[in-house]
């Protein structure tokens, strides 16, 4: 596509500075000022304020995360068969910030059109975003496989990663209701356009950043010639890769039904919406301690035990949550808390791990495709989004919800199982495909020493 030039580096194992990694990690602050707003926001932002119904709002999610995440696989194959001068990766953080944001002022702009007009505009709006999203969101997960191939610096900068991906989420829930209100001044129509403007200029911002700092380092196979297909086949049958991606979609079940009910917990159930501004937050904060502590975890837990583990611990506090009498606010936020830190090592540990499976592929059948092993787990990502979000669909539309208005007991009732008795289900489910993993640190240590032999050879 594009000639190389001589930014390329060369493969290397080696120590990474601490400005290249806080770099790496900046993006995903970034990316959260949108993935956040998305989660939290977008379809309680539909219901009450763009003026759709629950089971509209709820299909169009639905509908759009299934067809984005189709597209995964064709950008993360198109990304592994770029090469520029600033390598293969990089440069989508350049080419597709500004589609990105313009795109997601749109998705939360509120036109003047009739019932039908308004949801053609919401599916066309919201399936760009999430298209140019994945342009650039794909190749930043490939960038952390091909920074550096040692195991434990891939735990480190995920890690670190995953700090600024939970502080730009606590930033966005707690700061994202203010800025409605005070940018719209009234007009939460204005508002949450202003708002999202505001969020994809800062982003954009820290694109840049990371793509000023950051080098790519792993390359494939001199001479690697693959198709798609052939890509996807050899994913199909890498075994840790099979389990990551059926432990994606089951996690991210779990956490997006909590997180989406949350608002309407606290807004019908509890009667205190304000208090979103610092539910979420509160999590956030304490993910970002659970990431924090991921590379010193490794170290001594196996990344397989140590998943059994969070999962296992997620359902019993989800578990709890239902326990909570509606006034008992303390117990609320210190379940909160306690999910926060059990969680927060899950995605830094997760995407490490993507990165291994992308080794082991190499050593597996002699090809790399790093774009496409993380392409096709955030699809699994994003269908475990689509699965989520009808499930709150359905039972919304089963119960009888009816956008701000007092809700029924059943209702009530339902929006409390969503918090609590469901997404510890599928925390289980998690735990039980956990087990099928096959890549333990003795057999990382032995592939990786093959692979540098191979690449060593004349």
């Amino acid at each position: 596509m594009f000639k190389r030039g001589p930014e390329t580096p060369v493969a290397t194992g080696g120590n990474l500075g601490w400005r290249e990694k806080i770099s790496y990690g900046v993006a995903d602050m970034g990316f959260n000022f949108y993935w956040a707003n998305i989660a939290t926001f977008l379809l309680i932002f539909y219901t009450d304020t763009f003026g759709i119904s629950a089971a509209q709002a709820a299909t169009l999610l639905a509908s759009i995360k299934l067809i984005n995440a189709f597209t995964d696989p064709v950008i993360g194959a198109f990304a592994d068969r770029t090469n520029t001068r600033f390598g293969k990766f990089r440069p989508y953080l350049i080419w597709m910030s500004i589609p990105l944001g313009a795109a997601a002022v749109l998705t939360y702009t509120t036109p003047d059109l009739d019932a039908n007009g308004k949801l053609l505009w919401a599916y066309g709006s919201y399936l760009a975003m999430m298209v140019c999203y994945t342009c650039v969101n794909i190749p930043y997960n490939a960038l952390s496989g091909v920074i550096s191939n040692d195991p434990q610096e891939r735990s480190t900068i995920n890690g670190l990663r995953f700090i600024f991906a939970f502080a730009g989420s606590t930033l966005v829930t707690a700061a994202t209701p203010a800025m409605v209100a005070w940018l719209g001044a009234g007009d939460d129509v204005r508002g949450w356009q202003l708002t999202m403007l505001a969020w994809s200029v800062a982003a954009s911002v820290m694109f840049l950043i990371t793509f000023l700092n950051t080098r790519e380092r792993v390359l494939p196979p001199p001479g690697q010639k693959s198709d798609v297909w052939r890509d996807i086949r050899d994913l199909a049958s890498n075994r840790p890769w099979v389990v990551l991606f059926v432990l994606a979609l089951v996690i991210m079940v779990t956490i997006t039904l909590r997180t989406t009910t949350s608002a309407y917990y606290f807004k019908y159930v509890v009667g205190r919406p304000e208090l979103m501004a610092t539910f979420v937050p509160t999590y956030m904060v304490f993910a970002a301690v659970g990431a924090a502590c991921t590379p010193l975890l490794t170290r001594f837990i196996d990344k397989k035990l140590l998943m059994i583990g969070l999962m296992s611990c997620t359902a019993v506090l989800s578990s709890l949550f239902f326990l909570i009498p509606a006034d008992r606010i303390d117990l609320m936020f210190v379940l909160q808390a306690g999910l926060g830190l059990v969680l927060g090592p899950k995605s830094p540990l997760a995407f490490s791990m993507y990165a291994d499976t992308a080794d082991y592929n190499e050593w597996r059948t002699g090809r790399r495709a790093t774009a496409m092993t993380f392409a096709a787990a955030t699809f699994s990502q994003k269908l475990g989004t689509a699965v989520a979000v009808s499930v709150i669909g359905a039972v919304f539309t089963w119960l009888g919800y009816v956008p701000n208005a007092a809700q029924s007991v059943g209702s009530q009732a339902g929006i409390v199982w969503l918090m609590s008795f469901v997404p510890a289900a599928f925390a289980m489910v998690a735990v039980l495909v956990m087990c099928l993993y096959n890549l333990d640190a003795r057999a990382l240590a032995r592939m990786g020493a093959e692979l540098a032999a191979r690449k060593a050879a004349p």
